[in-house]
């Protein structure tokens, strides 16, 4: 059985259209996004002065009572796994979690099971509420499968929705930790020709271009000045080793957050990740040049020294703001360490 009806009205001077007046003047705490609006007018859910309407163009006029019936939440097609999970924060609207290196953030037809979501319908249970009309947990960012780190994931639509919007005016903080090649310094001159590439006060690196599709292999991102989307990445060295310097701890704020941003834009400067196997390059550290093992570490480093570290946004229910933060996993810290020396 479904939920009692939500019931309002049109208000005055409204859109022509059934689907977008639907969209204005919905109660803002059903949380209704436009796409879900769309389905429950497919699916006959949407009476309007006590008729069903389908078709989203349809006219319609201030005063107009509209009565939407909202089924219950269905159980997702995605199978729960009682897999161990590092939850930082968690309320009846969100969950924090410091995913680990290695986890596929949601299942895909390489990926079927094993992944974060289906350790968080395990975890979660009934206190999903359902996103987009089924139990399933929100997702509204990933990380990569080989990145660690901080991860915020909706368990209700309204926290569904506000999460998105301040995804979209990238108003959330996202730090991410990393070793690469190399030292970004603004005094290389180098990297002063390198298109998209510019320094801010502080000695911090703008990383600014587009990015879209490898052309011919589909599994990569590519830097591109003309179509694609709209990327930008800034980075600050907060250590280096070796002498001379070999490498660098970085820290990467991302104002975008395209697939494989930091990796993308870090190999485009020619300081890509360390232990990156798609976009590292054949770079190599010098073992004269760094402490013994260091090289070698280095060399041994099985993933992309990449580490989503800090997190921060506004919680889209209570408005409080929030911030977190992760330390480093063991194996990103014993690759440093080996670095120091």
């Amino acid at each position: 059985m479904g939920q009692d009806p939500l019931v309002f009205r049109i208000g005055d001077d409204p859109p022509q259209r059934l689907d977008k007046a639907l969209s204005r003047d919905v109660p803002e705490a059903a949380a209704l996004s436009r796409t879900r609006l769309a389905r429950l007018l497919e699916e006959g859910a949407v009476r309007v002065d006590g008729a069903v309407v389908r078709e989203a163009k349809a006219r319609v006029v201030g005063g107009e009572l509209i009565e939407i019936v909202l089924p219950e939440a269905c159980e997702s097609h995605m199978a729960p796994e009682a897999i161990v999970l590092a939850v930082v924060h968690e309320d009846d609207d969100l969950i924090v979690i410091n995913k680990p290196a290695g986890m596929v953030v949601h299942p895909a037809p390489g990926s079927p099971e094993g992944t974060l979501v289906n350790a968080l319908l395990h975890h979660c249970g009934n206190s999903l509420s359902g996103v987009g009309g089924a139990k399933r947990p929100g997702i509204v960012h990933r990380i990569d499968k080989d990145t660690s780190g901080l991860l915020v994931v909706a368990k209700s639509d309204a926290a569904h929705q506000g999460l998105a919007a301040q995804f979209e005016a990238h108003s959330v903080e996202r730090v991410y930790a990393a070793v690469v090649h190399g030292v970004p310094d603004a005094s290389d001159p180098r990297l002063r020709g390198v298109r998209g590439v510019s320094f801010e006060p502080g000695n911090i690196l703008r990383i600014a271009s587009h990015l879209a599709r490898h052309r011919t292999d589909r599994q990569r991102q590519a830097v591109q000045f003309e179509g694609g989307r709209h990327a930008v990445t800034r980075v600050r060295v907060t250590e280096t080793f070796g002498a001379p310097p070999a490498a660098a701890l970085v820290e990467c704020w991302l104002e975008t957050g395209r697939t494989h941003q930091i990796r993308v834009h870090l190999a485009h400067v020619g300081h890509g990740l360390i232990g990156d196997p798609v976009y590292g390059g054949r770079r190599r550290l010098s073992d004269k040049a760094l402490p013994e093992g260091g090289a070698e570490a280095a060399r041994g480093f099985a993933r992309q020294a990449l580490h989503a570290a800090v997190l921060g946004f506004v919680h889209p229910v209570s408005g409080q703001a929030l911030r977190f933060e992760a330390p480093l996993p063991a194996d990103m810290a014993a690759l440093i360490a080996a670095l120091r020396g």
